[in-house]
């Protein structure tokens, strides 16, 4: 049976895509779970029209994200934290934290689980920190962490 996927099945294929299967396989396991339709020609059209707007949404998508990623390869947060005698915080810098600073001082909102910090910031000191904005697209914000000057 000619069946057209609604979701990716394992073993099948991706959504989408125009299979051949099993007649009982399609009508006991894939359209009662709604995974496949049965592919008529109304249905392949409606699945192709589908594909193109899929296209043209990615496409925008990936533009809007290097337009992002252009304006934050130029963006440096300074942090000024209490910090000990070897330079180590009195506490972290956190993606939290940094995507609230964009937030405040750029008006850019970035999803704090796009920045990709493997721990948090406990060092004086500048670093890249990569911000991954579409799989094709990762920016790079330089953060530096400056000691508080301590009131004398």
């Amino acid at each position: 049976m000619e069946i057209l996927l609604v979701k990716d099945v394992p073993g099948i294929g991706k959504a989408g895509q125009t299979k051949n299967v099993a007649d009982g396989y399609a009508r006991n396991y894939l359209l009662p779970r709604h995974l496949a339709i049965v592919a008529t020609r109304n249905a392949v059209k409606q699945a192709e029209a589908l594909k193109l707007a899929s296209a043209k949404r990615d496409a925008e998508t990936l533009q809007q994200a290097q337009t992002l990623a252009n304006a934050l390869n130029s963006v440096q947060l300074t942090f000024t934290v209490k910090a000990g005698a070897n330079d180590r915080l009195f506490g972290a810098i956190t993606a939290a934290d940094i995507a609230a600073r964009l937030e405040h001082d750029h008006q850019i909102h970035i999803d704090k689980r796009k920045i990709e910090l493997d721990h948090p910031i406990k060092d004086l000191g500048q670093r890249g920190v990569p911000i991954k904005l579409h799989p094709d697209v990762t920016a790079h914000v330089q953060v530096m962490i400056e000691r508080e000057n301590a009131p004398a």
